[in-house]
């Protein structure tokens, strides 16, 4: 008897402290992935409780692509239980479309297109969506702005894009042309922000207006250092649209970010930037789209690599060939010379020192195309680097546009 009480007492002091173990396991589990949630960055479209209830009974238009992807708890309404939770990855268009009470009428589709399949600058055709049988509508082309046709019986505009933080890339431009429509008609504009994955730090020549065009339509520097819901709360207060008007525009915010965040992209903006590395060296290789050097196009390296066959013979060289996103490559199937960067780390400022360096071992004639001006913002560069002038000199006549632009941006920041 005696011993039988001590077995028991044992095997109850065992048990108590197996029971006490594995709950503060569990603890200290949840507690890591609830620290874990609370560090991950939230884009706008993951915030739905913020913007679901401005979309009931409305009639609503899209604009969206293959990057407009929001991710939800499962179950987090019902049973708000870290552990039993799961994410689950819906395409915005699908989301609202199956959300009872929201009505949505048509999707605006940007350059690419709303897969994101096409051609830098290839017309797109108006269509419809084979999943929802909603109609898209091409905002490429010579439809770069929703007519009052188009937005008749709209009440809401949803704006969400993956932008790249350079001022060449043309959904900022869009954006400007989506935003003037609707304050021309009284028509609200939710943006659901996206981070910049080159938000880290502002750089190159502010534009010059008299070189205003879609691929860059405002006074801002070739990097801004802005997301996209930051941009266009700019676009709104230094009233860039048309006749100064401004659009009734709510941002629906970021949660656990700043400038700093790195951030990769779960899909690829667009054909030609297919990861970080790509999208990191966009704002400094594109200046070759301008001249008669390849940036890849019709490779696996877009906006890795740089080379032309007009460059000096180095032990590095690509040849081109049609694929997805550019069906006739610049310099199609001849041997390219130049370098790789692909291997190289996250930079932080504009780099001028490939541009300067293959306009040096090219031969003159012809190396810059019209195309440069519209790109750079401003015919001083072309001349800078014809003039022989160095990285250095070239990036010390920006600085104080820079720093002008800079106080500029500081109104419309919503993150550190």
């Amino acid at each position: 008897m005696k011993f039988s009480f001590s077995y028991i007492f044992i095997f109850f002091l065992v048990s108590c402290f197996h029971f006490s173990s594995c709950a503060q396991q569990q603890k200290t589990t949840k507690s890591t992935v609830e620290k874990e949630q609370a560090q991950t960055i939230k884009t706008g479209a993951d915030r739905t409780s913020l913007y679901l209830p401005l979309l009931k009974n409305k009639n609503i238009a899209i604009v969206a692509n293959q990057t407009s992807i929001l991710q939800v708890l499962q179950r987090a309404e019902v049973a708000p239980n870290v552990m039993g939770s799961k994410t689950v990855t819906h395409h915005l268009v699908d989301y609202l479309h199956n959300y009872e009470g929201i009505h949505v009428q048509k999707v605006f589709a940007p350059e690419h297109g709303f897969r994101g399949k096409a051609d830098a600058g290839e017309a797109i055709a108006d269509g419809k969506d084979v999943k929802t049988g909603i109609p898209i509508i091409s905002l490429y082309g010579k439809n770069k702005k929703p007519s009052p046709e188009q937005l008749n019986g709209i009440d809401i505009v949803v704006f969400d894009i993956q932008d790249v933080g350079a001022r060449f890339y043309t959904y900022i431009s869009t954006l400007h042309y989506v935003m003037e429509a609707c304050a021309e008609l009284g028509i609200r504009v939710i943006l659901l922000d996206r981070p910049n994955p080159n938000g880290h730090y502002i750089d190159g020549p502010v534009l010059e207006p008299e070189h205003k065009s879609f691929v860059g339509m405002h006074p801002v520097p070739v990097v801004y250092g802005m997301t996209i819901g930051e941009y266009g709360k700019m676009i709104n207060g230094e009233k860039w649209l048309a006749n100064g008007i401004q659009c009734d525009l709510t941002v629906i915010p970021l949660e656990n970010y700043t400038h700093q965040s790195q951030y990769s992209l779960p899909i690829k903006p667009s054909p030609n930037l297919p990861n970080d590395t790509s999208i990191n060296l966009y704002p400094s290789l594109c200046f070759f789209e301008g001249t008669n050097v390849s940036v890849g196009r019709g490779t696996d390296k877009q906006f890795q690599v740089y080379g032309s066959p007009f460059l000096e013979k180095t032990t590095f060289n690509f040849t081109p060939q049609p694929n997805e996103g550019a069906k006739q490559p610049k310099h199609n199937k001849k041997s390219c010379f130049g370098e790789d960067l692909s291997a190289s780390g996250r930079i932080s400022n504009l780099n001028l020192s490939w541009l300067v360096k293959a306009y040096q071992q090219s031969p003159k004639k012809d190396f810059f195309n019209a195309f440069f001006t519209k790109l750079a913002g401003t015919k001083k560069l072309q001349e800078q680097i014809e003039q022989g002038l160095s990285e250095e000199e070239i990036k010390a006549s920006w600085q104080q546009n820079l720093e002008d632009f800079k106080k500029v941006r500081e109104q419309y920041l919503i993150y550190e």
